[in-house]
């Protein structure tokens, strides 16, 4: 009797076991992913992705060419793995001026894949199993995800329009959390809070008085705080970014998310940081050793050059930090009025680089889709990028399950784009309006 083959046993053999990760359930959804392939197919005009078109500044994009071809060869090398020394050390010299402290620049900063991978430091290293954490909605949409990844659970909390009485343009400043509602979503359950301000995609600059308010809870219930600040430098009509960190009692328990891609226009760089006291990122360093260890030396060395020159000119009008709002929210201003002219009414945002508007006014526009559970800010974003050539993202997908039916009448534009880019696109709402209208 021959023996059986165990090779062709094996080879027929199927995995009956699971082989997705349980932490992964339910999150494998992504909207970028649908979003940008659409774009991608039909677009004429992209006001969707957060990413501007126009180049990085020519000093930045000198001192990388300068770090690539002449000077010190060993930048092509690994660097010290928690940050790129220059970088490190002229991150802590600007924050300290930011924050009113001294910074130890190997404890106090670490530079990071991107503000992504810096936010996934913050959740993996902080966040436990059974702990929950407070998120602000709308949210950037990989907080939750990367929340229930690491084993936490997320507690969500709108803010809630108040629509001005005077028959004006909302502002971003009119959402707004409920001091109570709010209160109640702290318990001794809590580990941290999220906090986006300048927020993505709202554009709300929370006030001194909110940050206030998150600051007396996170200290009473021993909270920490994650201060997402990309959009530090994107502020608008003389208001002014607080940073948490610098309250009473916050420095202790926050960490500050920053980004290059968002700060220098480079988002394809992806050289983020974070800052804040050594107790807490000792534990972020032990994600970040584990996981990318290492950040790109030479985009290191060329933001460090970026920073160095703006510590030099720090508040003077040819800051890049002066001049880059300045430009933005002409830009903004640009497509407020385009919007406005057809009958989106947009949110007039406080900072960032983008701008929600309501769109309730197009719904006979928009044919139903019969069976569809889709919300309709998804519906339109999709009909307009197929039948207009315009791309933009629905807001619902800012919001968690349970609260994104109540917000299905916006969709989100960015305006950090070329003016070129802006005129196209006020060029396709006008001959949608004419087509309205005759």
């Amino acid at each position: 009797v021959k023996a059986s083959n165990p090779l062709s046993f094996s080879l027929q053999a199927k995995m009956s076991r699971p082989v997705q990760a349980r932490r992964l359930k339910g999150i494998d959804k992504n909207i970028w992913v649908e979003f940008v392939k659409l774009a991608a197919t039909y677009s004429k005009v992209n006001l969707g992705q957060g990413f501007p078109d126009f180049p990085a500044p020519d000093f930045l994009t000198e001192a990388f060419t300068r770090a690539l071809g002449k000077g010190n060869h060993m930048l092509h090398q690994y660097t010290r793995a928690f940050g790129h020394p220059p970088l490190v050390k002229v991150l802590a010299q600007f924050f300290e001026k930011l924050l009113g402290r001294d910074l130890d620049p190997m404890t106090n900063v670490m530079v990071t894949v991107g503000a992504y991978q810096a936010l996934f430091c913050c959740f993996q290293a902080l966040v436990d199993e059974g702990d929950e954490v407070i998120i602000i909605e709308p949210f950037f949409d990989c907080y939750e995800p990367m929340v229930k990844m690491a084993g936490g659970t997320p507690v969500f909390i709108p803010l809630r329009p108040n629509p001005p009485k005077d028959g004006k343009l909302m502002s971003s400043a009119d959402w707004q959390l409920d001091p109570a509602e709010l209160a109640s979503k702290f318990s001794e359950r809590t580990k941290a809070i999220v906090l986006n301000s300048p927020n993505n995609p709202l554009g709300k600059v929370f006030s001194c008085r909110e940050l206030g308010l998150i600051a007396e809870l996170c200290v009473k219930h021993d909270v920490l705080c994650i201060s997402d600040e990309v959009y530090e430098w994107l502020v608008y009509d003389g208001k002014q970014h607080i940073r948490i960190a610098s309250l009473q009692g916050m420095w202790d328990r926050t960490v500050i998310v920053g980004s290059a891609g968002k700060t220098f226009s480079a988002t394809g760089w992806k050289v983020g940081w974070v800052v804040g006291p050594d107790r807490l990122l000792q534990h972020l360093r032990t994600v970040h050793q584990n996981s990318v260890y290492h950040c790109a030396t030479i985009a290191q060395e060329a933001v460090a050059q970026g920073f160095q020159r703006e510590l030099t000119l720090y508040g003077k009008p040819e800051s890049y930090f002066v001049q880059l709002p300045k430009e933005l929210q002409q830009k903004r201003d640009w497509l407020v009025e385009s919007l406005d002219g057809v009958g989106m009414k947009p949110i007039v945002p406080e900072g960032t680089c983008f701008l929600v508007a309501d769109i309730s006014q197009f719904k006979s526009d928009v044919p139903d889709v019969p069976n569809s559970d889709e919300p309709y800010d998804y519906r339109f974003a999709k009909w307009m990028v197929k039948n207009k050539g315009l791309a933009a993202i629905p807001l619902s997908a800012f919001y968690s399950e349970a609260h994104k039916n109540n917000y299905t009448n916006f969709i989100r534009f960015c305006f950090a784009k070329e003016e070129a880019t802006l005129k196209a696109a006020n060029d396709i709402l006008q001959e949608w309006k004419q087509e309205k209208t005759s």
